[in-house]
């Protein structure tokens, strides 16, 4: 696997991931309703176009196929984090996650923060984030419950 920066034409790839890995996975901890309002079926392709240039996330390449995207902002703060539904528990996660804390590392930042969904807590826990406050967003009128995690970096 590779792990790359991303690279313009990667759009459509990355919105892929994102809709299955919510879809598919995050629907084991969150209804029907609420991942439609997370990740709807018909998307602005501009806006997240948009998103994911300004973001400039890690991109995991798995024989060719972009199977899952990260980003660290220079706050330290990760906003997407996304493995696809069609390739879980296949350490595609972690290794994004180490690449993402050699970022940290080379940015010199002392802390990373995400909010997180019920889904991926268990994953951040075990790469040593812990929980600051438990959190409801509400996205196209849905609430959905999240939280703000934290991990100290030396």
């Amino acid at each position: 696997m590779e792990i790359r920066r991303f690279k313009m034409g990667d759009e459509a790839a990355l919105f892929h991931v994102y809709f299955t890995a919510i879809h598919e996975v995050a629907i084991r901890n969150y209804t029907q309703e609420q991942v439609n309002a997370w990740a709807p079926p018909e998307v602005d392709q501009k806006m997240w176009a948009q998103l994911v240039q300004k973001i400039q996330p890690f991109v995991a390449v798995l024989n060719g196929v972009i199977v899952g995207y990260a980003d660290v902002q220079a706050s330290g703060y990760i906003d997407h984090f996304f493995v696809s539904g069609h390739y879980p528990r296949q350490g595609i996660g972690t290794q994004l996650m180490a690449r993402i804390h050699e970022e940290a590392e080379f940015l010199k930042l002392t802390e990373l923060t995400s909010n997180v969904s019920k889904t991926a807590e268990p994953f951040f826990a075990l790469h040593g984030f812990s929980v600051l406050e438990r959190r409801s967003e509400v996205l196209h009128g849905v609430t959905l419950q999240n939280a703000r995690m934290r991990k100290a970096l030396a």
